[in-house]
């Protein structure tokens, strides 16, 4: 706590006005703007075969979790290595990712909640799609994915 930059009181009063000084430093956004920019820029990423990139959305701990297909997994290591092997291993056909409706839903000034849609598209079939749903915490200027709940539409 930076006790310097608090009020005390005029005259030795011992009046303390802790407003402010105790609260996270998050700064006010629009975050369904932001997370929507995230995800396109992770789209992206995925597009040009940058999976550090798609990663970085992911915060890098062992506490990261990831549902689908029945399971749980956790940490960010095993997500990455779940990609890497799946997706983005040599001679692998990585489809175009997209994400469509979006909603994003602030639970506190660094906690929100996003539901959206994924698709995978290869040529001009979409080959898998399905809903998900994210927790993210803002960590300085960016959102980071905590949990990610993707399940598959069925075929």
């Amino acid at each position: 706590m930076n006790v310097g930059r608090c009020a005390y009181g005029v005259g030795g009063t011992g009046l303390f006005i802790l407003i402010g000084c105790a609260a996270p430093q998050v700064r006010l956004g629009d975050p369904q703007a932001e997370v929507v920019a995230m995800l396109a820029r992770s789209a992206a990423d995925w597009n040009a075969g940058d999976l550090g990139g798609f990663m970085s959305d992911y915060a890098r701990d062992s506490l990261t979790s990831y549902v689908t297909g029945g399971h749980v997994q956790y940490g960010w290591q095993p997500l990455y290595d779940h990609y890497q092997a799946t997706y983005f291993a040599p001679g692998k056909a990585r489809d175009s990712l997209t994400f469509e409706e979006v909603r994003v839903r602030p639970l506190t000034l660094d906690l929100a909640l996003c539901t959206a849609r994924f698709a995978l598209h290869r040529g001009g079939a979409v080959v898998a799609s399905g809903p998900f749903t994210l927790i993210l915490q803002k960590r300085g200027d960016r959102w980071q994915i905590l949990h990610d709940h993707t399940s598959s539409d069925p075929k």
